[in-house]
């Protein structure tokens, strides 16, 4: 029971201090929020050491034994270490992993250039889920097939030499229409994460404690 309740006591207190220094204009509250909102990143810290520590041991240990994908998964170990390497040998001789440093110029020249691949292939697999999608079967997906072309028309160049309407169609329906739904998503998402808030600062819903 000690295991249980003496997190459920953290979390209260902690979480009750940081909603209290927003709404609350006392010193020694938002004194007490900033400390712990110090040891939070302490623990964050932490937390990633022992997130690289995980990713390490369990890809090594398929790498080794050469399990299934073991290529991929030493491509991931070799890559880690490499930057982590890197990053503190610049830390160490240059004082920073800024501009101009090692560690950029690796995340420039390699991490950036396949994150842009790994976008332009999601744009495939999007193109793929809209046509899919925009099947007027009924009068909504026709509608959501209409305001799709015109919007995907309205932004390329060629809209404007077809008619000078299509662009403009297309920020109206970007800038009202899908405004409003997105605002509705925001704050359906909002009342959301309060109400996961609260259960989480009360102790309704313990997921640090994996369910007990």
């Amino acid at each position: 029971m000690i295991k249980v309740k003496i997190p459920i006591f953290i979390t209260i207190i902690v979480g009750i201090f940081m909603i209290a220094k927003f709404f609350l204009n006392v010193l020694w509250i938002k004194a007490v929020a900033d400390e712990l909102e110090q040891w939070g990143m302490i623990v964050l810290a932490m937390a990633i050491v022992l997130g690289v520590a995980n990713i390490l041991r369990v890809n090594l240990k398929t790498a080794l034994k050469k399990g299934k994908d073991w290529q991929y998964k030493l491509v991931v170990v070799i890559s880690m270490m490499g930057m982590i390497l890197v990053g503190l040998w610049d830390l160490a001789m240059r004082g920073h992993v800024s501009a101009g440093s090692e560690f950029q110029y690796l995340f420039d020249v390699i991490y950036t250039p396949l994150s842009a691949t790994m976008f332009a292939l999601l744009a495939f697999y999007v193109a793929s889920a809209a046509f899919r999608a925009f099947r007027a079967r009924n009068v909504g997906a026709a509608l959501l097939l209409v305001s799709g072309a015109l919007v995907m028309i309205g932004r390329v160049p060629l809209s404007a030499a077809i008619s000078g309407y299509l662009p403009k169609i297309a920020d109206w329906i970007m800038a009202v229409p899908n405004a409003a739904g997105q605002r509705g998503l925001i704050i359906g998402a909002a009342m959301g994460v309060i109400a996961t808030g609260l259960r989480i600062i009360f102790g309704i819903e313990r997921p640090y404690l994996r369910g007990e």
